[in-house]
Parts: C-alpha cells; structure tokens; sequence
C-alpha cells in the first residue's frame, strides 16, 4: 500500500501545511528559471514560435531530473527516507488548499462591505487574469469557483495521477512524472498566452498534458456533488471556453451546483441557471475538497490495476517496485479462490 501511502501524505500535508512560502517552494525557483526565456527571440512570430519549442521541451526536464535525483539519492540512504523523499515531492507539486482559501475568501468579501468587495475584485484579478472593475458580486464569485474547478485538474490531479500510475514501479519515476507535468503547467502559465508567440509550444504542450486530468477532474466533480448526470449536461457547454480542456471542470462544477458561470464575450457555461450566490460559492468549495479525495481514490484504483496486469504478464520487477506487499496478496486470490 506505499501508493495509497503516499498519497494520502501528500494530500494531509497540503490540507495540513498548505503551500511552503515562496521563498522555499521549487515551483517559484523554476519561474526565476523560466523568467529569463520569456523575452523576444525575434522581431518575427514564426521565429518566436520555433525558439519556444527548445523552451517547452528542455526547461520541464529540469524539475523531473531534480526530482528523479533527489528521490535516489534519499533512497541510497534508506528506502524509508526515499519513500518520504518521493511525498515530499508530491506534495510539492500539489497546490489545493491555498486557492479554496482564497475561494472562500472571495465568497466571503462579496457579502461585506464595499472595502471588502474591493479586496473580492483584486483576488479574481490575480486567480483569473480579467478586468474586474465592471463586474458584479455574482460575477465575481463566478469567476473564484471557475479558477477552483480548474484548479482542482492543474493544481492537483494533474501531477497526482501519473505518480500514482508509476509509484508501483519506480518511485524516483513517479517524482520525476508529477515534477515534470508542474514545469509544463508553470510554462504554461508564464508563457502561454497569445500575445508570447514563444509560448506557443508551451501551451500547446500543456493542452495534451491536461487533456486526461482536465475529464478525471470533472468526473470527481460530478461524483463528488452526488451529481453523476452532471458529466452529460455539461458536455453541451464544455467546448465554449478557449481551452480545450478548462471547460470541463468548469460546466461540470456549473451543472453539478445548477449554477451558471460565465465570462463575459467569452464562455457562459450553463447559462440558464443563476450566478452563484455566497452560499454557492461555499458548496462548491465543499464539492471541490470532495472531489480531490474522489479523484486520490480514481487515480490510485487505475494505479492498481495497472500495476496487478503488469506483475501477472511478468514486467514488475526491478529495485525500486513500491507496491510489491499490495501487489502479492492480489496475485495469490486466484489461488486462494481454487483451494476453497
């Protein structure tokens, strides 16, 4: 069970601990890296386009290998040291708890005082990078549950899933996994935008890396909210936002809390319903905090699975298996069954 075992550390030690300070998390030491890259390479946008791709494909290996690294050499140690080596690295890539703080928050200052929308109108311009002069308290708070929903699939299924896939396998592998999806998303957010054609590769590359967490993230919503038909409803409106991958999470959290979550000349996802009123925007928090243990519980059933057809055609075996105590007593209950 080292699998389940270090996700749940990884997970209690967000809830518990939150995100560390910048100043000590690595994540804000790879944006110092990235900053540098962000510059024009050329007065051409083709040009700025092709010097983005070396960016995309070598700066996301620099994490990977950091974590790949640290874990062995934990590991050459003790394997107990590399074992917590490998959830260290994992909650490191995860970032949950901090963004439903500010959710809540923002929820909170749309039903006070003036001062406090002010403060409401600021946080939504740092969570979803728009103009929030003209926008109501509803809209507001629309766009702080948007930013949760995402969250949940870049913030934390993103790198929790495919640790979880090779945690059985190799645990400095499965580091290496979840450090290099966090360097893809913090491209993505540094570069990817229109306006940097040297991001473009960035973001593409970040589209097809989130494609599968971004739909596992929404079936978490759906199960989470005891809203399983959600997942249909939400299909009608997922494709609206630019992002081919966003909407998902997104309708999904609208349709789930029969609420409509909209951006202005952009998306308007379930846009019968109401914008959300406060005491929405405290379900969905709840929802979300649901869904990430739903979505723990996805990732390390696949994980299992994976890992028992793996062993029964022979290919589990290696120094650095994690699973072998879970793995053994599941391949015997074939024998177990014929002997009773």
């Amino acid at each position: 069970m080292t699998t389940a075992f270090l996700l749940a550390v990884a997970l209690g030690l967000d809830h518990i601990v939150g995100e560390p300070r910048n100043a000590f998390h690595p994540v804000a030491w790879l944006g110092r890296l990235i900053a540098p890259l962000d510059r024009e390479w050329s007065d051409r946008d083709r040009y700025q386009r092709l010097a983005g791709v070396p960016i995309a494909l070598v700066v996301p290996l620099v994490p990977a290998a950091a974590a790949a690294g640290f874990v062995l050499a934990a590991a050459a140690l003790s394997p107990l040291v590399g074992i917590a080596a490998a959830a260290l690295v994992l909650w490191l890539t995860i970032s949950l708890r901090s963004l439903l703080e500010l959710t809540d928050e923002v929820v909170r200052a749309t039903a006070g005082s003036a001062a406090e929308l002010e403060t409401a109108r600021d946080r939504v311009r740092g969570l979803v990078g728009r103009d929030t002069a003209s926008l109501s308290p509803a809209e507001l708070r629309s766009g702080a549950l948007e930013s949760a929903a995402e969250n949940l699939a870049d913030g934390l299924v993103a790198t929790l899933l495919p640790f979880a896939l090779l945690a059985p396998f190799s645990l400095p592998a499965a580091a290496a996994a979840a450090a290099w999806v966090k360097g893809v998303n913090t491209l993505d957010s540094m570069l990817g935008y229109p306006s940097k054609p040297h991001g473009t590769a960035s973001a593409r590359l970040d589209d097809f890396v989130m494609w599968i967490p971004a739909r596992l993230s929404a079936v978490s919503i759906a199960l989470a909210a005891g809203a399983p038909l959600a997942l249909r409803r939400a299909a009608a409106w997922a494709r609206t936002p630019p992002s081919p991958n966003s909407g998902w999470p997104m309708a999904t959290l609208a349709c789930a809390l029969s609420v409509r979550l909209r951006k202005r000349n952009v998306y308007d996802l379930n846009p019968d319903a109401e914008l959300p009123a406060p005491e929405d925007g405290e379900r969905a928090t709840s929802v979300i905090r649901v869904a990430a243990i739903v979505s723990a519980v996805i990732s390390l059933a696949l994980a299992t699975g994976v890992a028992v057809l793996a062993a029964e055609f022979g290919t589990v075996d290696g120094p650095f298996i994690a699973d072998s105590i879970l793995l053994e007593p599941l391949l015997a209950l074939p024998e177990v069954v014929q002997w009773s």
